[in-house]
């Protein structure tokens, strides 16, 4: 037998990635194979239901007893790669991709809290996640309370009441960049046994992990920095797979109960992922908040290249941050990563130093400076939206923040000067060049 006729094994590809890289996980995790023709790329499913095999096997379904495709209100094969590459981004049990994040930060909330209960959150968040609180929420006869100060166990304590049911907050507050400590966070959570729900899309698991710290539950509008290419809409929920519904001093009866008659609860049958299941096969699958599979194929190939372009935003916003820091027609930047900023030491003991790249800053002058600011912009884009590869800008005061009282926006550090960025991934010089021409038009707007 000559060498090259040696007999040897072939090895078939590896569909196992925990306990690799982040970077690795990011290209890898969740795959499967695909029989059929070898495709390498998850393939895009565009079926909204999938033919059943026996009388049985329909039941079994719909029952749950089978967990295989049923709906693609509820799974699908494509979500299933983004789902368990989010999980395992996060170090989550699972994870389940919906349409937007509103839809999941609504899924994962109303999922916890029903009529008459409430939830607590800290003040600074998105805009649209406290105009859904206040407005649709209410609507629903679920409440929120504000904390404004996150540093004070005080106020968390004051705010937590007998029919609080979840504690809500984001890791890098949009637009203000006044950073979370989860840690902190999550104590106070455990000693009232309540879920800690963080949304983590900013800082996304490349910058974070919640789940590490003590949270039981992430939110992403997966939109932003997972997809990072700004052409279409997500949001995914992740299960921690740690928080004991049974023995929380509040009832969670659809993770408890029996789902049907003679049926275990999703806690008996799930085990680690019973909220997942709860939500895929309740809260979400009854609100129809579902992603298209295009959606979710777009959102795999953002994921592939998120810590490459994680590494440029936070470069790009750190030196931007630090220039307009400097800057005479500046008044203010609320950047953590900032030496001299009031979340500076969370930067430093969370986030590696960083603070994310949205955060804003006030240009001296008022709303006439901000305005001349704004319309002076030429490579900064002026839209709505964050986690772009693209850099972009935002006045919150007569957008984002425009239903808020001048209350409220004076609470929340809103003021008439204060513009939103969302640093991208460009040549920093040119971006810095754009702003330049922008304040020069500022100042030049108010007689500086």
């Amino acid at each position: 037998m000559r060498p090259d006729e040696t007999p040897h094994e072939t090895l078939s590809p590896r569909y196992d990635w925990n306990g690799f890289g982040f970077d690795t996980r990011q290209v890898h995790a969740g795959e499967a194979a695909e029989p059929a023709h070898g495709a390498r790329i998850t393939p895009v499913y565009l079926t909204a239901a999938y033919r059943f095999d026996s009388f049985a096997q329909a039941e079994a379904r719909f029952t749950g007893a089978d967990e295989g495709q049923l709906y693609s209100r509820n799974l699908n094969p494509t979500h299933q790669v983004a789902e368990r590459r989010i999980a395992s981004l996060e170090g989550g049990s699972g994870a389940i991709v919906l349409g937007s994040g509103q839809a999941a930060i609504t899924a994962a909330l109303l999922g916890l809290a029903g009529a008459g209960e409430r939830i607590v959150s800290t003040a600074s968040i998105y805009s649209g996640t406290r105009i859904l609180f206040d407005r649709t929420f209410a609507r629903l006869g679920v409440s929120s309370d504000y904390v404004r100060d996150a540093r004070s166990e005080a106020d968390w304590e004051a705010a937590i009441g007998p029919d609080t049911k979840a504690i809500f907050v984001e890791t890098i507050p949009n637009p203000k960049n006044d950073l979370v400590d989860v840690v902190a966070i999550a104590q106070i959570a455990r000693r009232h046994r309540i879920p800690l729900v963080v949304d983590n899309t900013v800082a996304t698991p490349y910058l974070i992990r919640p789940l590490e710290l003590g949270a039981d539950i992430v939110v992403h509008s997966s939109t932003k920095f997972l997809s990072g290419h700004g052409a279409a809409l997500s949001g995914a929920i992740v299960d921690g797979g740690r928080f004991d519904w049974t023995g929380s001093s509040r009832s969670f009866p659809g993770l408890t109960d029996p789902t049907a008659p003679g049926k275990p609860s999703f806690v008996e049958a799930h085990g680690e992922r019973a909220f997942e299941a709860y939500l895929r096969f309740g809260i979400v699958n009854d609100l129809g908040a579902a992603l298209s599979p295009v959606n979710s194929f777009l959102l795999q190939q953002g994921i592939e290249t998120l810590s490459l372009r994680m590494e440029r935003h936070l470069s790009n916003a750190s030196t931007v941050a630090a220039w307009l820091d400097a800057h005479p027609a500046v008044e203010s930047v609320d950047f953590a990563g900032l030496p001299h900023n009031a979340f500076h030491d969370i930067a430093q003991a969370r986030f590696g130093g960083h603070a994310g790249s949205v955060f804003a800053f006030t240009v001296r002058g008022g709303r006439p400076a901000a305005e001349a600011f704004f319309d002076s912009l030429r490579v900064v884009s002026r839209m709505t939206n964050i986690g772009d590869v693209r850099s972009m800008a935002l006045h919150p005061a007569t957008t984002t923040h425009v239903s808020f009282s001048a209350e409220e926006r004076d609470r929340l550090g809103i003021g008439d000067g204060l513009i939103r960025l969302s640093i991208g991934i460009e040549t920093v010089d040119d971006l810095i060049a754009d702003l330049s021409d922008a304040l020069d038009a500022a100042s030049r707007r108010v007689g500086d």
